[in-house]
């Protein structure tokens, strides 16, 4: 049977930990009520313990009543747990570093102190009423025995989830399979795999954890966050629809729309390159590809534009061939004439190379009825020197008089 697997959104949170990006109030509801359209069932809105502006902005998405679960990520301090009750929010994720170079720097805790205070500040954030997620930071250089028993003392403690950061995004997809795969056999409660992508691993990353048995990924539209960011909300939940296996429950064809929004909230260009959601993810300029595609779409292309509202689009340009040209033509009323295909296709890629660009199809055509009526006025001048030739040939034959 497919298993559910749930996607917390972070945008709000880690994506706005990007340099430069900060939501205005306006645009964090609107991000809000658009991840929930789009079928996104628990959002992580911000970090109440920076003041009094945030805990007002979360308040403010809480009273939406939006049908998720809204969750503030917190430190594991009575500071941040105090701030997340005057905000609102129905859930927590507490956090605390779990590698001992973290505990040591930031905290001066060894392993034995930790779990103190992980088993302290849980308890406490669940008598308060909070779903509860206990966050591992920096979990992917962690000890194997600490994370295990980190997860068996938040579990007792109260927490419903513990969370597993490859804080400064070092796995690959096979040590993530195996790190995941063995904190599952050995957790009484789900875990939740939260992706950097330091080394453009983290999508891959992802799906290597949810394979292993995770049952949350934590993501961010159009992967938004620190450094190299996050593991792509759009990215993971089209992956999962093409390799099957698990539901993320959400809607794909909302995903354009929405990575536009946060793009324009975050001031951040989409680059056209932008898997399942950039401007040129399904558009075929090759000549030997749109051959294929024309005949059968499977032919180059393996996720189907149509599953995320999106639709195909042939260019033109310096690696076109004829039959593109002849597809795009044919679109504008026109048939390309098989004695101008060689031609044509010369031109065009002359064109395409000394602009460095496409051609629109308005351009095609121009193009295209240009060297139709250089064609004719060329078969024209031939004719009339054809005649004056045989004219000129019957009045010099030998053996007439002159």
């Amino acid at each position: 049977m497919t298993r559910h697997v749930s996607l917390n959104d972070t945008t709000l949170r880690d994506g706005e930990q990007a340099p430069g990006v900060a939501f205005t109030t306006t645009e964090k509801l609107e991000i809000a009520e658009s991840l929930a359209a789009a079928g996104v069932t628990e959002i992580e809105i911000g970090t109440p313990v920076m003041g009094v502006d945030e805990i007002e902005t979360i308040r403010a998405v809480v009273a939406r009543r939006l049908p998720v679960r809204l969750m503030a990520w917190c430190r594991m301090t009575s500071l941040d747990l105090d701030a997340a009750i005057e905000s609102g929010v129905q859930a927590v994720n507490l956090s605390l570093p779990a590698s001992d170079i973290q505990l040591a720097a930031k905290l001066g805790l060894d392993k034995a102190g930790a779990l103190q205070v992980i088993d302290d500040m849980v308890r406490r954030a669940a008598a308060a009423g909070f779903f509860v997620a206990a966050g591992c930071e920096d979990a992917s250089r962690a000890n194997r025995d600490h994370l295990a028993r980190v997860i068996e003392t938040a579990a007792r403690a109260g927490a419903s989830r513990v969370r597993l950061a490859d804080t400064v995004g070092v796995l690959d997809p096979f040590s993530t399979f195996e790190l995941v795969a063995q904190l599952v056999a050995r957790s009484p409660i789900d875990l939740e795999f939260h992706a950097h992508n330091d080394l453009g691993l983290a999508g891959a990353n992802t799906l290597a954890a949810i394979r292993a048995g995770a049952r949350h990924a934590s993501v961010t539209v159009l992967g938004l966050g620190e450094r190299a960011g996050n593991a792509a909300l759009e990215e993971v939940a089209a992956a999962m629809a093409v390799f099957g296996g698990a539901d993320t429950g959400i809607e794909l064809t909302a995903l354009p729309s929405l990575a536009a929004e946060v793009a324009w909230a975050a001031r951040r260009q989409t680059a056209a390159t932008k898997p399942v959601v950039g401007a040129d993810v399904f558009t075929h300029e090759s000549g030997i590809h749109v051959a294929g595609l024309l005949k059968d779409s499977r032919t180059y292309q393996g996720l189907d534009p149509a599953l995320v509202g999106r639709c195909r689009r042939i260019v033109i340009g310096k690696h076109s061939g004829a039959t593109a040209i002849a597809h795009v033509l044919s679109e504008s009323g026109r048939d390309l004439d098989p004695d101008l295909a060689a031609a044509m296709v010369a031109r065009v890629r002359r064109e395409a190379a000394e602009t460095k660009s496409t051609l629109t199809a308005t351009q095609l055509v121009e193009l295209y009825d240009k060297m139709c009526s250089e064609a004719s006025l060329f078969e024209l001048c031939g004719s009339r020197s054809a005649v004056r030739a045989r004219a000129k040939a019957t009045v010099l034959r030998p053996g007439r008089m002159q």
